[in-house]
């Protein structure tokens, strides 16, 4: 993808500040606008009322002026501050909501995107850099609008202001003094701001340096303690600080040479505009008041410029990282329903292969014409040696990728063909390794009907087998599962998946290596629940472990992307090939396993017995 502009994604940032049918919004964006004229017009009449009031408190023809005058504009003066403070604060909480709905729509977007993004994608990306990328780039539309649209563009909107009036109230001598001036000024900022941006990311690549070792040092407590390396800790610890510091004294030391010349480069215009007005006052063209004026025009103009250089680094930061989060906007969707495409419509879930073939990379076919049919209400298992590409046969049913020859039929109807929302509705998955969210029990097993009522939830437990489990927790279903559900264990997981694909109620469901991860035990009794979960529904069970599979109505044996065997267990043992070579394998494996169990639960039990007979045989 190209790389985007900066000024590419300011025309992409426009019209979510100008939503369309959002007729309250663009008003606030109206009246936004109107706020901030009426703020700067009343900010550059400021200096014009003080100037009015020092004339008219400047001694004439030996008496000083009447009264009201001069305390009628120093009234005025104050009004006009207050005003433009007022409007400009006005100006902000109106386009408050704007702001706020523009960066929450883009990273709703962003976020909608992403999940619409292929598994593809997804298999390539990293989770915190994508959190980090819409975290940074809501931030980032923040500052750009805050310091370019009530910083930056008021700012250069009240420089024009003031020119023109200096140039319309004295010379135009007055008006490019100013300009050249700011001129210099903003010059000098963006460029020295630019060659120490260098020291800035030397500090915080030192500072994230440090943060890091900090962080995986105490992390890793025990190991420091346990090869007692406290003082090399310290030591990498200090190496950090120290090139962090280095770093520190740099960035800082840099600053003070951007303010110091920020400060001369006003002093500089602001002298010479005093020696013009100070000329004007001699020759009589100018009072008092109008020296007065020119000097407090400058002044006011430096104040906003006074931070350019934060708002030039946080305008740049903020459109790189907006620009990230629209980069995300244009990521292709690989796998898109297609134009029209109707729901799955209601069936009695038949399910068909016919000559899928699927590559991930052209130089490597995983599938290569497999074709097979499972009846409604029927179990059909898949076995073979890894890579043989069993779990992509069900990445290709729930369309995680689009085949690239043959097609897959759900109940008479091309799943290409159909919306991938209503296709996956129709496909309950229990997985090998069940990832939990951090929440409640309750909540991961709603996961599979959001909105359940409480007793439908109750029953998935009771029939998946957990339901006892959870009412022997002090919390009940509203236990805490912690992160990725680390809290429970693999049996009690998978339990809670099978619970959540009870309660989607799929008409087809897949169980892939669903157990195993899991020991003898624990897969019995799991192996007991999934029958239950699978009785009258179309399965298709993806399994390692080939006596999960000894009552499937249909087996199938892949091997390098083909079927190599299909048939009943049975048959398949009967005709002595592959399958029947994988069933000896593990049977001999399990008999090893098991023998190995008997003989450490022998030697503890002949452990007690011997140090009994030592004891008898010690002299008393």
């Amino acid at each position: 993808m190209p790389e985007r502009s900066h000024w590419q994604t300011l025309r992409d940032l426009l019209p979510w500040l100008w939503p369309a049918n959002e007729a309250g919004l663009r008003l606030r964006v109206a009246l936004a606008v109107a706020c901030l004229i009426a703020s700067k017009a009343a900010n550059v009449l400021v200096p014009i009322a003080y100037a009015k009031a020092v004339d008219a408190l400047a001694p004439k023809d030996g008496a000083a002026a009447m009264l009201a005058v001069p305390v009628a504009l120093v009234i005025g003066y104050g009004l006009l501050r207050m005003a433009s403070s007022a409007f400009g604060e006005l100006r902000n909480a109106v386009f408050a909501k704007v702001q706020a709905r523009a960066a929450r729509r883009i990273a709703l977007s962003v976020f909608g995107h992403l999940h619409a993004l292929s598994m593809r994608y997804h298999m390539d990306r990293q989770t915190g850099g994508l959190s980090r990328v819409i975290e940074r780039g809501t931030r980032g539309i923040t500052f750009v609008l805050n310091f370019l649209l009530f910083n930056i563009i008021p700012t250069i909107l009240e420089i024009l202001l003031v020119a023109a009036i200096l140039w319309g109230m004295f010379s135009i001598s007055f008006a490019a003094v100013t300009l050249l001036t700011i001129g210099l000024y903003v010059a000098f900022t963006l460029l020295f701001t630019n060659w120490r941006l260098r020291f800035r990311r030397e500090m915080n690549k030192q500072d994230q340096d440090a943060n890091t070792k900090a962080i995986d040092s105490l992390l890793n407590y025990e190991t420091v303690k346990y090869f007692g390396n406290e003082t090399h800790e310290t030591r990498r610890y200090d190496e950090s600080l120290t090139r962090y510091e280095t770093a520190y004294v740099r960035s800082e030391t840099t600053l003070n040479m951007l303010n110091a010349g920020q400060a001369a480069i006003i002093a500089a215009g602001l002298t010479a505009v005093m020696l013009l007005a100070a000329q004007g006052v001699m020759a009589g063209r100018m009072t008092v008041g109008d020296f007065v004026l020119v000097n407090t025009y400058l002044i006011q103009l430096y104040l906003p410029l006074n931070i350019l250089g934060f708002a030039y680094r946080e305008i740049k930061q903020g459109l790189t990282d907006t620009e990230a989060m629209f980069t995300l906007l244009g990521e292709r969707q690989e796998v898109a329903d297609a134009p029209g495409a109707p729901a799955l419509p209601a069936g009695p879930g038949e399910l068909v292969f016919e000559d899928v073939r699927f590559a991930y990379r052209p130089d490597r076919q995983i599938l290569k014409g497999v074709s097979f049919r499972v009846p409604p209400g029927k179990t059909l298992a898949i076995v073979g040696p890894t890579g043989a590409g069993k779990s992509t046969i069900s990445r290709l049913l729930f369309r995680f990728y689009d085949v690239t020859g043959g097609r897959i039929l759900v109940d008479g109807q091309d799943i290409a063909g159909i919306t991938q929302q209503s296709l996956r509705a129709a496909i309950g998955v229990v997985p090998q390794d069940t990832v939990l969210f951090n929440d409640t029990i309750r909540y991961n097993i709603a996961y599979g009907r959001p909105g359940a009522p409480e007793e439908a939830v109750v029953r998935a437990a009771t029939l998946a087998q957990v339901h006892d489990f959870v009412l022997r927790l002090p919390e009940g279903y509203r236990t805490m599962v912690g992160e990725r559900g680390l809290k429970l264990s693999g049996g009690e997981k998978q339990r809670v998946a099978i619970a959540r694909t009870i309660l989607k109620d799929p008409r087809i469901l897949i169980l892939d290596e669903a157990t195993s991860a899991l020991d003898t035990r624990t897969e019995q009794e799991i192996q007991a629940a999934l029958r239950q979960v699978s009785a009258d529904r179309t399965t298709l069970v993806i399994a390692h472990r080939l006596s999960t599979v000894v009552e499937a109505d249909e087996i199938i044996v892949l091997q390098d992307g083909s079927i190599a065997e299909r048939g009943t267990h049975a048959s398949l043992i009967a005709a002595d090939g592959l399958y029947a070579e994988m069933w000896r394998r593990q049977s001999e494996a399990v008999a090893m396993a098991e023998a190995a169990a008997a003989a450490q639960r022998a030697a503890d039990l002949d452990q007690p017995r011997a140090g009994r007979a030592s004891a008898l045989a010690a002299p008393g």
